[in-house]
């Protein structure tokens, strides 16, 4: 089933210039990509994005990481794009990620990861429609 998910190439990605790479890879996969932008976030924007993890002790790291340089926004369709994002992102700690995967090749930490990507297509769902309009999605 064609789906949309939401990744981000975070501000580690970004600064180390791998943001071309990383987009051939997803496009290697069959990922069209059907909305991005160039952004920087605001701290009450990031606040925003990851308020699920607001109780958690990452929260505030997460969120100063996350507005310290600019990221890639970008919604991704294909059939079951949500799972398929997932195994080639791989696992959220680069040195615990599958050989090959994205954190694998471009992460440095758990929290320099290169990469976020949408958990769930009800996550996704809420992801996409926090940075794009439907008018975006072409």
């Amino acid at each position: 089933m064609r789906e949309v998910t939401l990744t981000i190439l975070k501000p580690d990605t970004v600064a180390r210039r791998r943001v071309g790479q990383i987009i051939a890879r997803l496009e290697e996969e069959g990922f069209e990509i059907v909305a991005a932008r160039r952004i920087k976030l605001s701290e009450e924007q990031a606040r925003a994005f990851y308020a699920v993890h607001k109780e958690k002790p990452f929260y505030t790291s997460l969120v100063a990481f996350m507005t310290e340089g600019p990221v890639w926004v970008m919604a991704l369709a294909r059939d079951n794009a949500v799972e398929h994002l997932r195994k080639v992102m791989g696992a959220t700690d680069p040195a615990k990620a599958e050989p090959g995967t994205i954190r694998a090749l471009h992460g440095t930490s758990i929290e320099r990861n290169a990469i976020h990507g949408s958990d769930s297509l009800e996550n996704a769902r809420i992801e996409v429609g926090f940075f794009f309009s439907a008018a975006d999605l072409v």
